[in-house]
């Protein structure tokens, strides 16, 4: 049996900008797959391309066997897509909303009225269903934006980043229902730069940075590659960063060290994969006292998904989201000040 989704060598460039570079990965039947990843990283490219909405420099994409470049309107009819951004007519009701994009399915009336009805159901929003979604909040929105995603019963629905900015409420109900689609059979990618979203729902990851898939299998086993535990410390509120340096060169010669790497947004932090010796903190603690270097603060925690991809990358998921929001703001006051 043909692969849910099937992407190799995947590359797509805006002039001169590369987005996705040779992104490569397989998602089974009836699985959640994550494509996790800060924002910038490629994964809104390498999902646009596999919904037709972009076509790719080179690379090919099927769905259940069907090549998306080839024949688009088949691989349409197999795919549910709600993007990032709702876009949703204010001025008709969630139900008007849901009827108008069954019309546009072509789903006969009887049977688009009863998907509705479940639809309406499962996500909880019957209260809401008869009030204008101009009116409603933005987990609404998400939610009734899902419903019309999913009316034609795709085999395959992806979802660009389902849960951002929802309120924690309306964060479980699209979790939920998430699970019952999988059991039911549908295969799902998400695309979130959310590591406990990720790790919740996905039974398979792809870790995306800088357009390449640098890490992919479930979250358990990429979690147990790394074979040990996190330590964060802070050695100085104010070290200079000749000092952090100097602390990453001693703790990277202790055995127990794995992995030491300095914060590239916190000069005085590092960022450690240690061996699981129950001692471990008292000998980082007694190498950075012998070498005059006193902990500000200091925790430790099993691996997680950010590990992974702080151990792939030199750098965690949150530095890589600051480093590209920083990118942004300063290409903004460039175009600013051409003006």
């Amino acid at each position: 049996m043909a692969a849910a989704v099937l992407i190799q060598n995947l590359s797509k460039s805006y002039g001169t900008v590369p987005a996705v570079k040779d992104v490569s990965f397989q998602v089974n039947h009836g699985e959640i797959f994550g494509l996790l990843g800060p924002n910038g990283a490629g994964k809104t490219t390498t999902i646009r391309c596999l919904c037709t909405l972009a076509k790719p420099d080179s690379g090919s994409i099927e769905i259940g066997g069907v090549s998306v470049l080839e024949q688009p309107r088949e691989a349409r009819k197999m795919l549910g897509y709600v993007a990032q951004e709702v876009a949703l007519d204010k001025i008709l009701t969630g139900r008007e909303l849901l009827e108008l994009q069954a019309a546009l399915y072509h789903i006969p009336k009887r049977e688009a009225k009863q998907r509705i009805e479940v639809l309406l159901e499962v996500l909880d929003l019957h209260s809401y269903a008869d009030k204008k979604t101009g009116t409603y909040s933005g987990g609404l929105k998400r939610r009734i934006d899902l419903a019309a995603g999913l009316l034609h019963q795709p085999e395959v629905l992806v979802l660009d980043e389902p849960t951002v900015g929802l309120d924690i409420e309306s964060r479980v109900v699209v979790w939920d229902f998430l699970r019952q689609l999988r059991a039911s059979g549908t295969t799902i990618i998400i695309t979130s730069h959310y590591l406990e979203e990720v790790d919740a729902l996905a039974d398979r990851v792809g870790i995306i940075d800088r357009g390449l898939v640098i890490a992919e299998g479930t979250p358990s086993t990429l979690k147990n590659r790394l074979g040990g535990d996190r330590i964060t410390l802070r050695i100085r509120e104010f070290t200079p960063p000749a000092e952090a340096e100097k602390a990453r060169h001693l703790l990277s010669e202790l055995p127990c060290v794995q992995a030491a790497i300095v914060n590239p947004n916190q000069a005085n932090a590092l960022n450690l994969v240690v061996t699981p010796d129950p001692d471990v903190l008292m000998t980082i603690q007694q190498s950075l006292k012998a070498a005059e270097l006193p902990i500000f603060g200091i925790s430790q925690s099993r691996p997680s998904l950010d590990d992974v991809y702080l151990a792939a990358t030199g750098k965690t998921l949150l530095d890589a989201e600051l480093s590209a929001a920083s990118s942004r703001d300063l290409k903004a006051e460039k175009k600013q000040s051409m003006r």
